[in-house]
């Protein structure tokens, strides 16, 4: 039972929070929401204010026509009351009573504008009070010092609750004032007139009702007017935002439909200049991008074959340099180097002109990635040899598949193994392969001059170096990590970086197992295990 009770309260907190975050959110996302509450609540203060003051001058009203009358009638009372007990006979207590008997039947056949009423009437004589009433429960919820001010000879009044015929207790006014009689001085006559509000409770529960429900209508007319106000504003800001939408998208030929000469056809009006301003541009913008691709792709092409006679002059030189003095020896070395970078650097352009042109297609197939790692650090060994690097590869036991195009991640890893090899001051580099159900991931870790925050936005850049004033190498053509991310994001992957200065860098390439599917997780962590506390930048 406990266990049971412990889960329906554990459901019942979940859906709070879902209906409190669904609250909040619709919240924030809503300008009509939060106007419309703002004033409901707004109108529902001035209406409970305005009502209580209504309500207290009404009731305060009421009150004192009533209590003027009731004083009036009591005052005409005692002027009757003093007539029929004038000639008492003091000591005959038959005689005092049948007088008080009369008096207040007299009075209550007299009536008046205070409406109904019940008449007491006390006939002291020394220590000896007669009462005369002509209900016995008025007398018994007479207060105390009421009677002890009308004692004292003055007229007086009270509030207080006093039963009716079945005993339920009314709110009720009292009227006392002293009756003056010819008898003896210690004799003294004293009559209360009790005045039920019942009625006047029920005018103002009438009253209270009456303002409640038209402070309710007033508050939902308020609400009603402020979200129709609101409508009238939000819409065609809403219009605007939705045609933003899809001029973002690139539909460039989005407009808004102008109506009027307020501030909202003012809005619509720029809206649409600036849309046209921004076609215009962007039109301009897609002519220069085209014309400059192909500009690249002409140049690369066009210099193909100059570049293929040039480096053909270059490889007869070379191969010819032990019959040279040094001086052309070196001249021809160099001229040999600076032309294999030169025809790298256009095979790099050709590849990203490829990209720009968006004409790159992915030939995937099922590749195992094991052997793509080793077919790089075969191919990267005999440079990490010449800087004096180590390479530390780490691969699970079992075949890792995927569905990749194994040119292109092969260059990925290539690329990322030969920065970290230039950059890793000769400490060793670690590339490790793992796998997930649906994806896998490749980090090449290096433990040289490492990257800065600002440096890590930067990194794949195309001819971006952390130090201009350096360089390279390696011979890089500057468009490798480029070339890199493209030919991640063709494979649906990630291409991420961190680094810390001095504590060198790590890059994870991270690919889906099948194409088309989507990655929610990499299989390796970006930072290093070792430092994942320490913090970093990607």
């Amino acid at each position: 039972m406990r266990l049971r009770l412990r889960r329906r309260a554990l459901r019942a907190r979940r859906t709070g929070r879902r209906v409190v975050r669904a609250g909040l959110r619709a919240w924030r996302a809503s300008l009509q929401l939060r106007i419309g509450a703002i004033a409901a609540v707004v109108a529902a203060v001035v209406v409970v204010i305005v009502s209580m003051v209504l309500f207290r001058q009404i009731s305060d009203q009421l009150l004192s026509v009533k209590r003027q009358a009731a004083v009036d009638q009591s005052l005409a009372g005692v002027l009757y009351a003093q007539s029929e007990v004038s000639g008492i006979a003091t000591g005959d207590a038959a005689s005092v009573r049948s007088a008080l008997d009369r008096a207040v039947q007299g009075l209550r056949s007299r009536g008046g504008a205070a409406g109904d009423f019940d008449v007491v009437m006390l006939y002291r004589s020394g220590g000896t009070e007669r009462p005369a009433w002509s209900r016995p429960l008025v007398y018994g919820a007479l207060p105390a010092d009421l009677r002890a001010q009308v004692a004292d000879g003055s007229q007086a009044y009270r509030y207080a609750m006093v039963p009716d015929a079945s005993g339920n207790p009314v709110p009720t006014l009292l009227v006392g004032a002293p009756v003056p009689a010819d008898g003896q001085s210690g004799d003294r006559v004293e009559v209360y007139f009790a005045f039920p509000l019942e009625q006047e409770r029920e005018s103002l529960e009438l009253i209270r009702s009456t303002v409640v429900i038209s402070g309710i209508a007033l508050v939902l007319f308020v609400v009603g007017i402020g979200v129709l106000v609101t409508r009238l504003v939000v819409d065609p800001v809403r219009r605007a935002a939705e045609s933003a939408q899809r001029l973002a998208e690139g539909r460039l030929e989005e407009r808004l439909l102008v109506r009027g000469e307020d501030d909202l056809a003012r809005l619509a009006t720029s809206f649409n200049a600036m849309a046209d301003s921004l076609q215009r541009q962007i039109t301009q913008l897609e002519a220069l991008s085209q014309l400059q691709q192909r500009f690249t792709s002409d140049v690369s092409h066009e210099l193909r074959t100059p570049l293929t006679t040039v480096q053909m002059a270059a490889d007869v030189l070379h191969d010819a340099r032990g019959e040279f003095d040094p001086a052309v020896a070196r001249s021809a070395e160099l001229l040999h180097a600076e032309l294999d970078r030169f025809e790298r650097l256009l095979s790099d352009l050709l590849e990203i002109s490829r990209y720009d042109a968006g004409a790159a297609v992915l030939a995937a197939e099922p590749q195992d990635l094991a052997q793509v790692v080793d077919r790089v650090v075969a191919g990267m060994s005999a440079l990490a040899q010449r800087r004096g690097c180590e390479l530390r590869v780490r691969v699970p036991a079992s075949p890792v598949i995927a569905e990749v195009e194994g040119r292109r991640v092969e260059r990925v890893l290539r690329n990322l193994v030969g920065n970290a090899i230039e950059h890793g001051a000769g400490e060793p580099v670690e590339i490790t392969l793992a796998a997930s159900r649906t994806a896998a991931a490749m980090t090449v870790r290096d433990h040289g001059i490492g990257l800065s925050s600002a440096d890590a936005q930067h990194v794949f850049d195309r001819f971006w170096r952390a130090d201009p004033s350096r360089v390279r190498t390696v011979g890089g053509s500057g468009l490798g990590l480029s070339i890199s991310l493209e030919d991640t994001r063709l494979h649906g992957g990630w291409l991420q970086v961190w680094g810390l200065p001095g504590q060198g860098a790590q890059f994870r390439l991270t690919l889906p197992l099948t194409v088309g599917a989507e990655l929610t997780g990499s299989p390796l962590p970006l930072r290093p295990v070792g430092l994942r506390r320490t913090g970093g930048s990607s």
